[in-house]
């Protein structure tokens, strides 16, 4: 899985371009944080600017799971439940 990674805060969040379809649930949560390329795949534009709750919910609001997110300790927070688990 090749992933674009981000730290925001006390967040990692991950793009899986593999799995994005671009619905853009993430965009028109959070557009401040992403935007659809020209390829078609949702990517970073300034997360850091976006409210931890809102960013989170952002990534939580895409219906494929191309959105993860771990807290600082590791935690898997977006999908709640880990792919394969």
């Amino acid at each position: 899985m090749a992933t674009n990674e981000r730290e925001v805060g006390d967040l990692r969040i991950a793009i899986d371009p593999s799995l994005c379809v671009a619905f853009a649930d993430c965009v028109t949560l959070a557009p401040e944080a992403f935007h659809v390329n020209d390829d078609g795949i949702v990517a970073f534009v300034e997360p850091q600017r976006v409210a931890r709750e809102r960013l989170i919910a952002a990534c939580d609001a895409c219906p494929v799971d191309a959105l993860l997110v771990w807290d600082a300790t590791g935690n898997q927070l977006v999908p709640a439940t880990p792919r394969g688990g």
